[in-house]
C-alpha cells in the first residue's frame, strides 16, 4: 500500500491477541458465528462456518447474501483497527457489495479485507469473501469508514478501557 497509515504498534499487538475475541464483541457478529482468524498490519482474515439458519435459499442451500455483507463490513472494520493511531470507533458511511457467483451449499466463507487509506476522520477499505482462495472469489466489497473517539463516550466500557490503556503505553522499549 503506497499511502500505508502508520498506526500505533501497541493497537495491532493488542488485536491480535485478542483477535479470537473481536466478533465476539459484536452481537450480530457472534450469532452469525464470525470468527477473526489472523490480523495484520493494515489487513484482517475470517471465516463464517457454513449452517443451515444461515441459508438464504433453502432450494440451493446457498448463504443468504446479507450474511457475506456483515462480514464484510465487520472485517472492514477490524482491519481499519490495526492502523489506527489510538482505539477509535467506525462507523459505515459507504459500503459497495459485489456478488460474483453464490456460496457453495456446505463450504465456509473465508474473507479478508484491507484498509488502503485512512484521514483523520474517514478509513477507505476492500474486502474479499471466497471459498480456499480469493481466484474465485464470491464477493467483493469496498467501503468509506467514519473514525470517532471512542474515549468520550465508551469510557466505562472495560474493553475499550483496556485497549486505550494498552495504546496509551506506545511502542515497547
Amino acid at each position: 500500500m503506497s499511502d500505508e497509515p502508520e498506526g500505533n504498534p501497541s493497537v495491532l499487538e493488542f488485536m491480535r491477541s485478542n483477535a479470537h475475541m473481536m466478533m465476539s464483541a459484536v452481537p450480530w457478529a457472534n450469532a452469525l458465528g464470525f470468527e477473526v482468524t489472523r490480523v495484520e498490519k493494515a489487513r484482517a482474515f475470517a471465516c463464517v462456518k457454513w449452517r443451515e439458519d444461515l441459508v438464504g435459499d433453502p432450494d440451493s442451500g446457498v448463504i443468504h447474501g446479507g450474511i457475506l455483507t456483515s462480514l464484510l463490513d465487520n472485517l472492514c472494520g477490524v482491519s481499519i483497527g490495526t492502523v489506527m493511531p489510538k482505539p477509535m470507533s467506525t462507523a459505515t458511511l459507504d459500503l459497495r457489495i459485489d456478488y460474483m457467483r453464490p456460496a457453495e451449499k456446505g463450504r465456509d466463507i473465508l474473507a479478508e479485507a484491507e484498509c488502503y487509506h485512512m484521514t483523520r476522520n474517514v478509513a477507505f477499505t476492500r474486502a474479499w469473501a471466497y471459498h480456499e482462495t480469493r481466484d474465485k472469489v464470491i464477493a467483493t466489497a469496498s467501503g468509506a469508514f467514519a473514525l470517532n473517539d471512542i474515549s468520550r463516550w465508551a469510557s466505562a466500557n472495560p474493553a475499550i478501557t483496556s485497549a486505550l490503556r494498552t495504546a496509551s503505553k506506545g511502542p515497547a522499549s
